[in-house]
């Protein structure tokens, strides 16, 4: 699972940071690639990165303020010339699919591809190939959600050294033992093919968050996954302004991480108030609280490994 960040900036983009855009890329899965939001410029981003437009299945928008949503009607026009007849799912508020037919249907561009909504509620839950996504609602001007992405979790493989150990001979029988099975051996014995297999290992956990102040939704959300991507409007300073706007500061963010029990936090959507060099400096901040922070800019690629 990799998360390549397309956009870390917030509002209006700067020289150095585009708007909000995350591809979540799934190698082992064919590179099927999932987009969360889409600021202005996203596709430009998209052309100097490992995405690829032919590979995008499906598409999460997490609110409908512009610079979450104002380079869509540009790389859904894009994709059709470049895909034939594969669908796109589009998950995101009500709202969003009036916004983006009108979009179409004025401009006059017409797509070689259907389009699929899903429109996101408070709580929604939807899976998508075996992998579970669940929404739920955050604080911010208008409504808008974080998305929660869960792998099932992986079997544990067949242990061989113990099969031989108990001079359990090759065959057919392998297969169903790896499966969890109970098996009759030639012999007379049963085996349970729970005993032979090594340990799971837990399917990979992610949240993507939209705008928000804190609230506990963004907690409970988070709980527990393996990376947590949070926005970080602000400094620690600009605490007042965070909360007027309906942002949040590297603290605070910090501060959800902390409480939700993630391994790892990714800071984003940075005002443009902040230079790129002084995004250490953020990352810092955030560090006093939780030391597996770091703050993402455009281009970055993160790899979530599988864990036990």
């Amino acid at each position: 699972m990799e998360l390549i960040f397309l956009g870390t900036g917030a509002g209006i983009p700067s020289k150095e940071r585009n708007m909000s855009s995350i591809a979540l890329r799934w190698p082992n899965y064919g590179g099927d690639t999932w987009l969360f939001d889409c600021g202005e410029g996203t596709q430009h981003r998209v052309l100097t990165s490992m995405v690829k437009l032919t590979r995008m299945s499906r598409l999460f928008i997490t609110h409908l303020h512009g610079d979450h949503i104002f380079g869509l009607p540009g790389l859904l026009a894009s994709r059709s010339f470049q895909e034939g007849d594969r669908p796109l799912t589009i998950y995101g508020p009500q709202g969003l699919e009036t916004f983006l037919r009108e979009t179409l249907e004025v401009s006059g561009t017409h797509l070689r591809y259907p389009l699929i909504f899903q429109e996101v509620d408070d709580g929604s839950e939807f899976t998508c190939n075996g992998i579970r996504v669940r929404a739920a609602r955050l604080e911010h001007g208008i409504t808008c959600f974080g998305y929660r992405i869960e792998e099932p979790d992986r079997p544990g493989a067949l242990r061989v050294d113990l099969l031989n150990r108990d001079r359990v001979p090759p065959g057919p029988h392998y297969r169903q033992l790896k499966e969890g099975k109970q098996v009759r051996l030639p012999d007379g014995r049963i085996l349970d093919g729970k005993d032979y297999l090594s340990t799971p290992k837990r399917g990979r956990r992610v949240a993507i968050l939209g705008d928000t102040r804190p609230t506990p939704a963004a907690v409970e959300l988070a709980r527990d996954v393996d990376l947590l991507v949070h926005e970080a409007t602000y400094g620690r300073e600009r605490e007042d302004l965070a909360r007027e706007h309906f942002h949040s500061t590297t603290i605070q963010a910090a501060e959800i991480a902390r409480a939700a029990g993630v391994r790892r936090l990714i800071l984003t959507h940075i005002s443009p108030r902040y230079t790129l060099a002084e995004g250490e400096s953020l990352a810092e901040e955030a560090r006093v609280l939780f030391p597996e922070a770091e703050v993402a800019k455009d281009g970055k690629t993160v790899t979530v490994e599988w864990g036990e």
